[in-house]
């Protein structure tokens, strides 16, 4: 007989009352499915500046604390709303890793250092206050935005992300063991765990199944210390640590507390990052109503009010502004979360909550933070090719809210095919302008949402659209 723990219907509600040892594990599945996410862009465009390591260790090092904490403020604003900034909405905001392409572009042309992470800053504080009055006037833009539009950009996040799972489910593309029978096991046990959970379990086990694979990926990991090798020799004959490793010393170095640092880096107005920044931000806006929608239809069945689009894209523009004050790239809402979301239709706002409030302490406390960032990349794909699919399966269900006439079909297929396809392949802009390749190739999100929106725009509207 299959033992199962009742889950409060308020966890499927936006505003129950759920009993606090429900929401807590709920809220810990969001923050490690979206944890390393959240770090990872700061990785890459603190070494792009050339401020990864060596004097820069400790300006890095308080970079990412800083990332925590602000994702847990943001995320906190984005659920409950000061006034009319914040969607009221169950999302998960954080580091977004749709300005990278662009980020990187101007670490480039600035010759790095701190001075250019300082202009990524100073543009990230304008962008973030542009985008807040694109979200104040959204209501008025909103017949721009059909699910249609919406569906097609939610199904280029999921599109976008399964490759990014993928690499996860191998254990990360950057590992010397990258695709190594070990990681690839370990990945599949935790599918395979979460399957299980998913499906021969109901109630609170069920819709924590996330949070159980990935534990048991641990758990794993730590059993596969023990009897396997933990190192490995490349061709060239130097020994390296798998990927699949539990590096417990990070957790021991690692202190109890630390007060965040604010403007640990000083802002810089160029209008060589202004304007590409300027242009990716509204991009991210249309994003975001992507998210929003997305993650209305999945959990709840329903289209997203204009109310919380417009809210929910201002909380993205200022806790952008905010997060650039302490140093950290722009803070948008969090696609792979809007999987989860999807996956186990859970959308209680206070069960979130618990979460943000975990990455707020994992802010103040490093060493929490520390032990979620050992968290292999393996047990992490293993959960992340499940969640991101999911995410494409919403933006079919926006997509298919209205009949597919040949309008419909059209607007889907050239965004995903010309659009998705040119972000996905951006050596095809390799001979275009520097801000065509800035905007169109850092992701297949930025083409296909633009073009979705052009032909929404030029198309004429069938008989019965009108």
């Amino acid at each position: 007989m299959k033992k199962s723990f009742k889950l409060s219907d308020a966890a499927f509600q936006m505003d129950g009352k759920m009993p606090l040892a429900q929401a807590i594990p709920l809220g810990l599945q969001h923050v490690l499915a979206m944890f390393v996410g959240n770090l990872t862009p700061l990785l890459i465009i603190t070494g792009a500046c050339g401020i990864a390591g060596g004097e820069f260790a400790g300006l890095q090092l308080s970079l990412l604390q800083n990332a925590m904490l602000v994702a847990g403020i943001v995320t906190l604003v984005q659920l409950f709303a000061i006034g009319p900034v914040g969607g009221r909405v169950p999302i998960i905001m954080g580091t977004s890793s749709g300005f990278i392409g662009v980020f990187n572009s101007v670490a480039a042309t600035m010759g790095g250092g701190v001075s250019a992470y300082g202009a990524i800053m100073g543009a990230s504080i304008l962008g973030g206050f542009f985008e807040t009055v694109l979200g104040f006037f959204l209501k008025p833009l909103r017949k721009f935005f059909p699910s249609v539009v919406t569906g097609t950009v939610v199904m280029s996040i999921g599109l976008s992300l399964i490759s990014v799972g993928i690499n996860s489910f191998g254990g990360g593309n950057k590992a010397e063991d990258f695709g190594s029978m070990e990681n690839l096991l370990l990945a599949l046990f935790v599918l395979i765990v979460i399957l299980i959970f998913k499906h021969c379990t109901k109630g609170f086990l069920s819709s924590s199944s996330i949070l159980l694979g990935i534990i048991a990926g641990y758990i794993a990991a730590i059993v596969m210390g023990f009897v396997l090798p933990t190192t490995g020799v490349t061709a060239d004959g130097v020994e390296y640590t798998k990927a699949w490793v539990l590096n417990w010393d990070k957790v021991a170095d690692a202190a109890w507390f630390a007060i965040p640092k604010i403007m640990p880096v000083k802002p810089v107005f160029d209008m060589r990052a202004i304007l590409p920044v300027m242009i990716m931000f509204i991009v991210t806006a249309v994003e975001t109503v992507g998210d929003i929608s997305g993650v209305m239809e999945g959990g709840l069945g329903r289209e997203a009010t204009d109310k919380e689009l417009s809210g929910g894209v201002m909380c993205d523009g200022l806790g952008s502004s905010l997060a650039a004050c302490f140093g950290v790239l722009p803070n948008t809402s969090f696609s792979q979360n809007v999987g989860l979301v999807a996956m186990t239709k859970v959308v209680n706002r206070f069960a979130l909550a618990t979460g943000a409030v975990f990455l707020i302490l994992c802010g103040l406390c490093p060493k929490l933070a520390a032990l979620i960032s050992i968290m292999p990349q393996s047990v992490l794909g293993g959960a992340a090719v499940m969640m991101f699919s999911s995410i494409v399966f919403s933006g079919i269900q926006l997509i298919t809210k209205n009949p597919m006439n040949s309008r419909n079909l059209s607007i889907v297929s050239v965004a995903l095919g010309v659009g998705y396809g040119m972000g996905a392949n951006p050596d095809i802009l390799v001979h275009a302008p520097k801000l065509v390749q800035l905007v169109f190739g850092g992701s297949g999100i930025v083409p296909a949402a633009i073009v979705a929106i052009l032909l929404n725009i030029v198309l004429p509207k069938e008989k019965e659209e009108q």
